[in-house]
């Protein structure tokens, strides 16, 4: 049955991949969706029989792609305006005075021991995704856990980081 998924995905990959521009709202992002869609659509091809494969896969492109909304949308509840961070990158157009020179210094030393504090899967989670710019993917396979378990640790990780700055 390979070959009639390979056949199947092949022939409706631009419509899967406008379907899925649609509900994420980026192109790029939905060809990655649909290119993760047709590794398990392959995958469950070959160890049970699909009865209607194009409905089957364009039901786990939108699953996947609901999935990446919900995920976003969690996310940017967590990366809100108040973020230190956020902040910080605002007010790199003012002039450095010296008492704002002095609060970024203490807010530096706040969120260094806030990283101490930390677990070190949490920190290596925060410092890959917030510092170099990982994916959660990359930081799943570096910690040897799932994706969601990489994205739960980035968040714990922010959330604690927040509050250790909200209280120096």
């Amino acid at each position: 049955m390979t070959a009639d998924t390979t056949t199947i995905y092949m022939r409706n990959r631009g419509a899967l991949v406008d379907y899925a521009t649609g509900i994420v709202g980026s192109r790029p992002q939905a060809e990655d969706l649909v290119q993760e869609a047709w590794l398990r659509f392959d995958d469950a091809a070959r160890k049970r029989f699909v009865s209607e494969p194009l409905s089957y896969l364009y039901r786990i492109v939108r699953n996947l792609a609901l999935d990446s909304r919900r995920r976003a949308a969690r996310e940017s509840r967590v990366f809100t305006a108040d973020d230190p961070e956020i902040a910080a990158a605002s007010s790199l157009d003012a002039p450095s005075t010296p008492e704002a020179i002095a609060l970024h210094r203490d807010q530096l030393d706040a969120l260094m021991t806030a990283l101490a504090d930390l677990p070190e899967r949490n920190r290596i989670a925060f410092e890959m995704h917030r510092l170099a710019g990982c994916t959660l993917r990359e930081i799943a396979a570096t910690l040897g856990v799932s994706v969601s378990q990489a994205q739960v640790l980035v968040i714990e990780s922010i959330q604690h980081c927040k509050q250790k700055l909200r209280r120096a």
